[in-house]
């Protein structure tokens, strides 16, 4: 019993997402206050960026890069399979989700994968570490202009969305270009990103929290949960978990069936499957700015959740089969 409790116990960081939703819902920003924190949390998300850049090795990019039919593969999983499973869903958007959380859904299915939780349970299952570096660091590099363009063909002008040319320029001076600056400044600050990773792991998660109680606290000033009944909450998690169980399976299949090896395979199944919430959200914020913002990244919250819990476990069955416990 407490063996399955430990897997389904929410971790530290979903816990103080929950909370700050709490927070954010009890005690919004408005006015100058709100402002400014928009202003800070702008130069919060550049420095996150900077810092990705900075810890990401130019071997493992020359490295990964070879294994190009991998990453194809993950890609394809990525932009192509999840955005086609969030249009499947639209026939039970209008009576399950409220159209601001099918938008969730839809912003979801566009995200590039995740790099540090992608690259941790590759490493945990005893897969190719070095192209799930690449594939999740290209992935997140790549989201920047596939996401808004993407959301443009799958909702248009929907959520107060802006335009998707426009939100692209926006996105990159905020996100690729300090990305760049940092991966460029690598050879005189890589020591010390180094000596520093456990640091800026809540750097990270700091900068998400920022985000996440701006957005709903802007969102709760628009009413947000009395937008929102409980049912369409609960419809959304379920959509997150059956995205999952329908992608996770048909990713695995898709790797066994081109014959990949199982190195190659785990990375595949993990970068393919998983969406970035520390990417997703501050692109959110750029393509949503005139949008419901709070609902639009519940989805995305709630499958981060599903998506930790599921990996550990899958993670943990490679490793057992691996070492042919």
């Amino acid at each position: 019993m407490n063996r399955w409790w430990s897997r389904l116990r929410p971790d530290n960081f979903t816990l103080a997402l929950l909370a700050t939703v709490a927070v954010a819902s009890l005690l919004p920003m408005t006015g100058a206050a709100a402002h400014g924190l928009d202003r800070f949390t702008d130069l919060a998300i550049a420095a996150l960026f900077f810092l990705h850049g900075a810890r990401l090795p130019r071997e493992s990019i020359i490295a990964g890069m070879l294994h190009w039919r991998l990453h194809l593969v993950i890609l394809a999983c990525t932009f192509v399979l999840f955005p086609l499973l969030g249009l499947a869903f639209k026939p039970v958007a209008g009576w399950m989700l409220t159209p601001d959380l099918y938008l969730g859904v839809l912003f979801l299915c566009a995200l590039p994968s995740t790099v540090q939780s992608s690259i941790a349970f590759t490493s945990m299952a005893g897969g190719n570490v070095p192209a799930a570096v690449c594939a999740a660091s290209l992935s997140s590099i790549l989201g920047v202009f596939l996401t808004p363009l993407l959301m443009g063909l799958l909702a248009g002008s929907q959520g107060g969305m802006a335009d998707p040319l426009h939100a692209v320029g926006a996105i990159m001076l905020q996100l690729l270009v300090p990305f760049v600056a940092g991966h460029l400044l690598r050879p005189w600050i890589a020591a010390w990103v180094e000596k520093q990773r456990a640091l800026l792991r809540y750097t990270d998660q700091g900068t998400v929290l920022l985000v996440v109680y701006g957005a709903f606290g802007e969102s709760v000033n628009e009413g947000l949960w009395s937008k929102t009944p409980v049912a369409s909450l609960l419809a959304a998690a379920l959509v997150a978990a059956v995205l999952l169980a329908i992608a996770m399976p048909g990713i695995t299949w898709l790797a066994r069936r081109l014959g990949f090896s199982r190195e190659d395979e785990i990375p595949i199944v993990f970068c393919g499957s998983k969406k970035s919430l520390a990417t997703g959200v501050p692109i959110a914020k750029v393509l949503f700015a005139g949008g419901s913002l709070g609902a639009i990244v519940l989805p995305i919250m709630i499958y981060h959740q599903i998506q930790l819990i599921v990996c550990a476990m899958l993670a943990q069955r490679y490793a057992r089969r691996g070492s042919g416990a």
